[in-house]
């Protein structure tokens, strides 16, 4: 059972709410909103090899040895969901706000397919005074770039109290995340957790689940915004491991929204068994290293690729990123801490240590783990070394066909501190989204888009290469996401990129690959990824201050072939959604105060 918010708010919920999650968790008994029971379902018959506790490379006709990229399941299923982003009053670690939430909990519920099935979900906007729009993080959405989720770059923002279906194909497997994109909603709480069911690169006996990581405040995190673009970014008061933590009210004895009723999250186990679990950095500005008291981690996916496993016992997750770790329980019947790990020389935090869960092998046991950690503590904000990472299925980086150089800097201007590539700090309108131009036929675009064109050249595989290069000056590591693609790791260093030299050291053999790799501070960051994926695709920085101040750019990747993945009832609804987003522009209560993404 999942953790849940004590809240109690109206609802939709999802028409299918399967999950092949078993281990017992235990909500918080402050969780009043009662979300629907999780069913297990058989996965999908196996023509070939079954995907047991035994054998999770199979996948039927497939296995972890398939070409995703290539290669993908048609299981004829389509599942369906309906999700709604709305507000209402929350104590998630036991001091009362107000939060923007999915279905009412934080984090919202878990969209769950197999590789190969479809999915339409429905959302509506039910806040009171912002629009919306939900985005599916990772996803490539192949031939759907129109449902990527971005307001002011692939869809208009959802107006309040109006829905929009999103479509699109399950062509990946693996653990990610779906939040708002509009602004800093994800922040107060809107976001939930993403499982595709497939194939694995090590056996376990249970999933359980996500455990979503994140910094917490105790004010809506809109008004901190003002702070934060004054270049200040504020330590936040707490934080939560899956929406739920307790936080300390032995100090705030006058202050009435300090219950004192919040909960640490409890996992139950069994001795012996190996247990999956799908961790996400969903964190406003803050690195985790995470790690389980006593206990070794088997890394087998990088976002949405799999890996070769490699054991470690702690693990590093910047904004964005996630991990699909197995642990084995094989320690003494006793209480653990699991330690979310919040590292307080990346971004400072009020309560870094706080940040904790409960694992018990007795299910009876109430008290507190009295375990200490032997992890010694990052002294940076990387990622895990790109050793580590080995893709399981190899692709080597061939043919570059053309290289951006860009560089990122700071300024102030009149308004707020804003983040710059190339000079131009991304800033788009919520009613003008880039598709919207393409499909007027428009030919250039606003400045402030910061819009680089991708085409492709050949008919064989070639690549396209950016290299961010941090001339800030200030030694700030930046969480770099790229939209509708996974991306090739082909150097992160410190230092100054020199386009005659620096090539020379690129990594172009089965380099590590994901959609999120930090850009070290005063260094830079190459990545290479193929145009294969016709869309508007944003890139930016995680952090959503960063995100919120500028640092972004789009490509636009193979425009003349963007609109013929692109039906009636998709362009339809396109318009149908900014259509009622214009005519209800001066209703809405908090106007575009940042670069709206």
């Amino acid at each position: 059972m999942k953790s849940a918010l004590g809240c109690v708010l109206s609802a939709l919920v999802a028409s299918v709410y399967a999950s092949s999650l078993h281990a017992v968790r235990h909500s918080p008994p402050h969780a009043l909103r009662q979300i629907p029971p999780q069913l297990d379902y058989n996965l999908l018959p196996r023509a070939v090899c079954d995907n047991t506790n035994k054998s999770r490379h199979c996948w039927g006709n497939y296995s972890i040895d398939t070409n995703y990229y290539d290669e993908t399941p048609d299981t004829g299923v389509t599942r369906e969901y309906w999700l709604s982003v709305e507000e209402g009053s929350c104590a998630p670690d036991g001091y009362a706000r107000q939060c923007q939430t999915v279905n009412g909990t934080v984090p919202g519920p878990t969209i769950i397919a197999d590789w190969g099935d479809s999915l339409v979900i429905h959302v509506t906007n039910n806040l009171k005074s912002n629009g919306t729009a939900i985005h599916w993080h990772g996803l490539r959405q192949s031939g759907s770039n129109i449902y990527d989720g971005v307001p002011g770059i692939t869809q208009c923002a959802i107006a309040i109290g109006q829905s929009m279906t999103y479509r699109f194909k399950v062509t990946q497997y693996g653990s990610s995340w779906y939040h708002s994109h509009f602004s800093l909603q994800y922040a107060n709480g809107a976001f939930g957790g993403i499982v595709f069911n497939g194939p694995a690169t090590s056996n376990y006996d249970e999933d359980l689940g996500h455990l979503f990581l994140s910094d917490w405040s105790h004010v809506d995190i809109f008004t901190r915004w003002f702070a934060a673009r004054n270049g200040q970014p504020p330590a936040l008061e707490s934080g939560l491991i899956n929406g739920t933590n307790k936080y300390d009210c032995s100090n705030s004895t006058t202050d009435p929204n300090c219950t004192g009723r919040g909960v640490k999250l409890t996992t139950v186990v069994e001795k012996g068994k190996k247990y999956r679990l799908r961790l996400v950095n969903a964190a406003v500005d803050g690195v985790f290293q995470f790690s389980i008291d006593k206990h070794k981690l088997k890394v087998i996916a990088a976002d949405l690729v799999p890996i070769k496993p490699y054991s470690t016992s702690s693990l590093k997750i910047t904004e964005g990123q996630r991990y699909d770790i197995i642990f084995h329980a094989n320690q003494a019947v006793d209480n653990y801490w699991i330690r979310a790990g919040w590292l307080n020389a990346c971004q400072p935090n009020e309560h870094p240590d706080s940040i904790t869960s409960v694992l018990r092998y007795n299910a009876s046991s109430t008290l507190d783990p009295t375990t200490t950690s032997d992890v010694t503590v990052s002294s940076d904000c990387l990622d895990e070394p790109l050793a580590s990472l080995v893709p399981h299925v190899k692709i080597d980086v061939t043919n570059i066909q053309k290289s951006f150089d860009t560089y990122l800097n700071i300024s102030k201007q009149v308004d707020y501190i804003h983040w710059t590539i190339n000079t131009s700090s991304l800033v788009i309108d919520w009613a003008n989204p880039t598709l919207k131009q393409v499909f007027n036929g428009e030919s250039l675009f606003p400045t402030e888009y910061n819009v680089l064109a991708v085409n492709k050249t050949t008919t064989d595989n070639e690549w396209i290469v950016l290299v961010i290069q941090d001339q800030s000056n200030l030694n700030l590591e930046h969480p770099i996401h790229l939209h509708g693609h996974d991306f090739w790791i082909l150097d992160q260093s410190t230092g100054t990129f020199d386009a005659a030299t620096s090539p020379k050291n690129f990594k172009t053999k089965n380099p590590a690959r994901r959609d999120v790799a930090a850009l070290p501070g005063n260094g830079y960051l190459a990545i290479a990824f193929m145009p294969d994926n016709p869309g508007a695709w944003l890139c930016h920085c995680h952090i959503a201050w960063h995100a919120s101040e500028g640092l972004s750019l789009e490509f636009l990747e193979r425009r003349a072939d963007i609109k013929a993945d692109v039906s009636d009832s998709d362009l339809t609804q396109f318009n149908d959604i900014c259509q009622t987003w214009s005519d209800s522009v001066g209703t809405q209560a908090f106007p575009q105060e940042d670069s709206g993404i």
